[in-house]
């Protein structure tokens, strides 16, 4: 079994730990600092041998270089971003594995928040991570790519099975809701979403990982009818 845990960071970012017991194996996901992640690892008695990084921006990759020097770990990303992420030992794409102990998963191109991110997708274990490309109730904004690119990755996302775990790199999720219900008020599902959001915030917890079958009814990006209207959307959460 996979272990995953959230170590939240810096205002809104959470960084992913993944633990295979059989192999003792542990991977970070975007690691936007490094010291709270040593200090996870540490704290629990796991070594982490690999870092992968789903697109270039600093509060993805900013821990990269610490926890290399502390660990000696492989550090993965996308090939397309290897320009900018100086740190990459093993530079992957579209249809890529990578591995954790007998886990595997497959690289993802999911272009548009920036020109080359990607997705890291366990199929066999329903876990996808998608950085800043799907939030619980929101998608990343369009820095580097296209509303149509953007379109076609909610429709992807959108078609893994709905009980897949989605790990996103932000605690977005009470502004996203908030904003969807303006976009969509009759939406019930969306609704009683948000009054357990509200809930949950107002305590304190996280409201991620999220499933792609909640995304799939409450999600005012993936359910957009059309490139257009996703645009539309994006661009009235933009100047909200």
């Amino acid at each position: 079994m996979l272990e995953v845990i959230r170590i939240p960071v810096l205002s809104d970012n959470y960084v992913w730990m993944m633990h295979d017991a059989a192999s003792g194996e542990t991977v970070v996901i975007d690691p936007a600092v490094a010291d709270p992640v040593l200090a996870a690892a540490q704290a629990r008695g796991w070594t982490i041998g690999q870092v992968w990084n789903t697109h270039w921006h600093g509060d993805h990759v900013g821990g990269n270089a610490a926890i290399k020097a502390a660990t000696g770990c492989t550090i993965t990303g996308p090939a397309a971003e290897a320009d900018k992420i100086g740190t990459l030992d093993r530079m992957v794409g579209e249809g890529d594995e990578v591995r954790i102990g007998a886990h595997a998963a497959t690289v993802m191109e999911i272009p548009a928040h920036t020109a080359g991110h990607i997705a890291y997708h366990l199929a066999d274990e329903h876990i996808v991570f998608v950085g800043d490309t799907l939030f619980a109730m929101g998608c990343g904004r369009l820095f580097e790519g296209t509303a149509a690119q953007m379109f076609a990755n909610m429709a992807r996302l959108g078609a893994l099975p709905e009980d897949t775990a989605v790990y996103c790199a932000h605690e977005y999720t009470l502004s996203n809701g908030r904003f969807s219900l303006e976009v969509e008020p009759d939406n019930a599902a969306l609704a009683a979403r948000m009054v357990e959001v509200e809930a949950a915030r107002a305590r304190g917890e996280a409201t991620v990982p999220t499933t792609i079958g909640l995304e799939r009814a409450t999600n005012i990006f993936m359910r957009a009818r059309n490139v257009d209207e996703l645009a539309q959307r994006r661009a009235a959460k933009d100047a909200a």
